[in-house]
């Protein structure tokens, strides 16, 4: 099933046209939808700075400072778990509703928190709502996006993540003064409420819809932006590929639901795709970075005493290059940035271990942990949320997309907490260096199993993704149908 209206050209289907009047609009819809992501980044960006004060306020020992810390990314991976069968049951546009009120409510008990075990219950919530707009957010932009414009709609996704984080910096800075931490929590609700609105002008997925058996509905959907005629192509194109679907998946096990149906030998290659780059994207070491910045600074010379500005600083490279993504994503394909990105974060982590282990200049070990950033932000970073939305089908996608936030979140965690031992123990430049070894995994896995989604609907990215793990497609690729060559 198509991820959104098919707007390309394919063996059984005509061009349908969007104006751009109607693709502007999809745009306002999506950044209403992108505000869960902002809050996304707000969140796990606030608590750099409120941190500084909280551990004064309360008293927190080194261990308690962690727990703030990590209790989000343990609620993330729960969230990220649970939000897919729920979104399932009762629709995209309401479940989204519900996670900003959720996010409202984490962010109140923080700002309000007493003590230590509040900050802790505060921040878990939080964590709940953060997991599944991670999973929510690329689903909903996915299904709601012309296949014209579905790379850029599903990089802002990672834009307004690296927005709300920087935007949670700059609080952090205009209240550090006034060390009130509380401020810096409670700036949060304006967002979470504004989404909570909003959602009452957004439209539910065509696609979540048509899979209830709603065809009137999803009907209606569409021809508010495309027209009766694009409605009518629509609608078939979706009844062929349910078809389809149906046909590929005879005699498997029936029953499956939730998770379970990600077991389904059709779904295989989509699921150990989505999971593997998500693994990838975090043992390649981005959230060192973003999260020790300030102690590896220190580590060569450099006084990280105005730890804020450090994270404004990155805050800014950081989304400086994902508006570069975004206009690239579309124009270039997923997989050359996949490639491109993978390539320069292993060249920066190469340069930044020599940097340590020959004590090169700190302005030396700053530049290649900004490459690093740069090369992240330009593929990796927005270019896995935008696969992940795009390879499952729709029936699935939500437990897919769910699968593969939880991979991520859990390989985060991971990471976050195994980082400063490691480099105890091994030094920093053979750190590092593992990470950089990743990224060599990485560039073998994107060149041989991961496919090129752009101008694709689900039917031949499927069939490429099929071809690559050399079973059976679903749909035989239309003619002319490959972007880039089909890995062997």
């Amino acid at each position: 099933m198509p991820t959104g209206v098919p707007t390309t050209p394919t063996a059984d289907s005509k061009m349908v046209g969007f104006t751009d009047k109607a693709l502007r609009k999809v745009g306002r819809y999506a950044l209403v939808i992108a505000l869960g992501s902002f809050l996304f980044g707000y969140d796990t960006g606030v608590v750099s700075g409120a941190l500084l004060f909280i551990k004064q306020d309360f008293g927190l020992s080194a261990f308690q400072q962690g727990a703030v810390v990590s209790v989000l990314l343990l609620g993330a991976i729960a969230g990220a778990q649970l939000i897919g069968g729920l979104a399932d049951r009762r629709g995209r546009r309401s479940t989204l509703a519900g996670v900003a009120l959720v996010f409202a409510l984490g962010i109140a008990i923080a700002a309000l928190a007493g003590g230590f075990g509040a900050m802790l219950v505060g921040r878990f919530i939080m964590g709940l709502s953060v997991g599944a707009v991670s999973a929510l957010v690329p689903t909903y932009l996915s299904e709601i996006s012309p296949a014209q414009i579905r790379g850029r709609v599903l990089t802002l996704n990672q834009l307004m993540i690296t927005v709300g984080a920087l935007v949670s910096y700059l609080v952090d800075l205009a209240f550090a003064g006034s060390h009130d931490w509380r401020a810096m929590f409670a700036i949060g609700l304006i967002p979470s409420l504004a989404l909570a609105i909003g959602c009452r002008w957004l439209p539910e997925s065509p696609s979540w819809l048509m899979n209830r058996g709603d065809e009137k509905q999803a009907r209606s959907e569409i021809a508010s932006l495309g027209g009766e005629k694009a409605a009518d192509q629509t609608i078939a194109r979706y009844k062929r590929e349910a078809a389809n679907r149906s046909k590929a998946s005879a005699g498997e096990k029936a029953g499956r639901k939730g998770w379970r149906v990600l077991t389904a030998p059709r779904l295989r290659a989509a699921l150990v795709v989505g999971i593997s780059l998500a693994v990838l994207q975090q043992f390649a070491g981005i959230n060192t970075i973003v999260y020790y910045a300030p102690t590896l600074m220190q580590r060569v010379g450099l006084s990280a005493s105005n730890a804020i500005l450090y994270s404004v600083f990155i805050g800014v490279i950081n989304l400086a290059t994902t508006i570069v993504s975004l206009r690239l994503v579309d124009r270039l394909g997923r997989r050359p940035l996949l490639l491109a990105s993978l390539a320069g974060m292993l060249g920066s982590l190469v340069f930044l271990g020599f940097s340590f282990l020959d004590h090169w200049s700190p302005g030396l070990t700053l530049l290649f942990m900004l490459l690093y950033i740069v090369a992240f932000a330009i593929g990796m970073g927005p270019v896995f949320w935008v696969l992940l939305g795009e390879i499952f089908p729709s029936q699935d996608r939500a437990a897919g997309v769910g699968a593969g936030s939880t991979a991520n979140w859990t390989a985060n965690f991971v990471v976050s907490l195994a980082f400063l031992p490691l480099v105890n123990a091994i030094g920093a430049g053979k750190t590092f260096w593992i990470f950089a070894a990743v990224c060599v995994l990485g560039i073998w896995f994107v060149e041989h199993f991961v496919p090129e989604t752009r101008n694709r609907n689900f039917s031949e990215v499927d069939a490429d993704l099929q071809n690559r793990w050399q079973h059976r497609p679903h749909v035989e690729l239309p003619a002319g149908a490959h972007d880039h060559p089909t890995a062997s």
